[in-house]
């Protein structure tokens, strides 16, 4: 379930955790930043690896409307970096 607006402010949306595993501090958790490109996903991707996050998800297509990347910090905090777009994805 998500809540929010496209091209809004925060938005919220709860889930279960992808991998299946109980919910827990790191799991099941994400902060999700919507990012201005497609270069902007890689480039968030890409800082967050270069200072000690682990990637969760290189950055791709996710559906027909979807990009996205997911990491980690090295705390452990699961972050995305994502953009919805029009159109299909290639």
């Amino acid at each position: 379930i998500a809540w929010g607006t496209p091209g809004g402010g925060a938005g919220i949306g709860l889930t279960k955790p992808f991998d299946g595993q109980a919910a827990s501090v790191g799991n099941g958790v994400m902060v999700a930043l919507e990012a201005a490109s497609r270069e902007q996903i890689h480039r968030l991707h890409e800082i967050a690896l270069a200072h000690g996050g682990t990637c969760e998800g290189p950055p791709g297509p996710r559906g027909e409307t979807f990009y996205a990347a997911y990491f980690r910090d090295p705390d452990g905090n699961k972050l995305n970096a994502f953009l919805m777009e029009q159109g299909a994805v290639a």
